[in-house]
């Protein structure tokens, strides 16, 4: 799909079709940060045979859209024409009906916007802090507001531009609903001394998760490689190195077991893969995990695979948490998963020392606990 750095032309209407409709944006179904978008429907009406190729009279509509874009848009079947699939080097007939569903037109500038930033740690070298839930780290596919960067941009100036204007300091990312400790570079030179650092896999990473059951095995390494999910474009799977995956390792190591509590019920989500999940294991468990290995939801595809869903992880089998009735004085809702992470070890980026900081867990997850904890006693 075209990417929000690709170029922001004005738009000049071709006088030999009708005007395009913009028939409206709607968000996509999909809880997680790396796809949770907004999209544009635009629906061309052809008022005469067009001697350009679809993807040339495309680019000329749309034109912040480059040709590559608009190509790859064709090859997911986002345009149609006459109602079906088509190709780039199609000819347009007058009366020819074309729809295409495409990413919005980027904006110019980052918003400064004031989202609470929890710091852990600041010097002139580099800031950590705890991010909360429901927030995303960086503006992609259509989210420009209420990032994790507008909030930056709100509270400093300098940041490092290794990875360009629309990541300032962003060092490395978390799932939109996972919490915890990460680090942002004020300096070039500081970023890639850490960046250094987690290319090499010297940075260790700890995380907490409460999943559902409880391990055969109290700790273990899952070593199982990592790749696109065949069917749901948006998820991650365990997938052999020939058909695409790439190596991950996992250590988890019980902490916690628990009984299920009286008044509990797990739910579906309103996402449509959680209706195919089977029902998670009895039991819960707090386990600690660290990955060797940085592969997108890696943690929650491992557990998830292993049989011991994160809960509240519904995209990858783990339901939502209800205690109580919803309506009930001391009701309780956990619909995110309960993943957060928790310590990050390395060496400061200015003295060489080593360092280890740690992100306190959050409400919700420390509500769960108390709500497992009773009734465990």
């Amino acid at each position: 799909m075209a990417t929000p750095s690709e170029s922001d032309i004005d738009s000049h209407p071709d006088p030999l079709d009708a005007p395009p409709e913009v028939v409206g944006a709607e968000p996509a179904d999909d809880p997680e940060t790396e796809s949770d978008a907004d999209v544009e429907h635009y629906h061309f009406h052809v008022g005469k045979d067009i001697a350009r190729r679809l993807d040339q009279y495309l680019v000329d509509r749309v034109p912040y859209l480059s040709r590559n874009g608009v190509q790859r848009l064709i090859e997911l079947d986002l345009v149609t024409v006459n109602g079906k699939p088509t190709k780039a080097s199609k000819h347009l007939k007058a009366g020819d009906d074309v729809v295409m569903v495409a990413p919005p037109k980027p904006v110019s500038e980052l918003i400064p916007e004031d989202i609470p930033l929890d710091i852990v740690y600041e010097d002139e070298h580099f800031l950590a802090l705890n991010k909360q839930a429901d927030l995303m780290v960086h503006p992609a596919r259509g989210r420009w507001h209420g990032t994790l960067v507008n909030g930056l941009v709100k509270y400093g100036q300098k940041w490092s531009t290794v990875n360009g204007n629309w990541r300032p300091g962003i060092l490395h990312r978390l799932d939109r609903n996972t919490t915890g400790v990460m680090l942002v570079a004020k300096s070039d030179e500081a970023h890639w001394r850490l960046a250094r650092q987690f290319e090499n896999r010297t940075i260790q990473k700890t995380y907490m998760a409460v999943v559902h059951g409880v391990p055969e095995l109290l700790a273990d390494v899952i070593d199982m490689p990592i790749g696109r999910d065949r069917y749901v474009r948006e998820k991650q799977a365990v997938r052999k190195v020939e058909n695409g995956g790439k190596p991950a390792i996992t250590k988890y190591e019980v902490q916690e077991i628990f009984q299920t509590p009286a008044g509990t019920s797990l739910e579906h989500s309103n996402y449509p893969v959680d209706r195919r999940n089977p029902a998670p294991p009895e039991k819960f468990s707090l386990v600690k995990l660290t990955p060797k290995t940085g592969r997108t939801h890696q943690l929650r595809v491992h557990m998830s695979h292993s049989g011991y869903p994160i809960v509240g992880d519904s995209m990858y089998g783990g339901k939502v948490f209800q205690h109580g009735q919803p309506s009930s004085e001391g009701a309780f809702r956990l619909e995110r998963q309960a993943l957060h992470a928790y310590e990050i070890t390395f060496v400061h980026p200015g003295t060489l020392e080593p360092m280890t900081l740690r992100a306190p867990l959050p409400p919700d997850i420390n509500r769960l606990l108390d709500i497992l904890r009773s009734a465990s006693v």
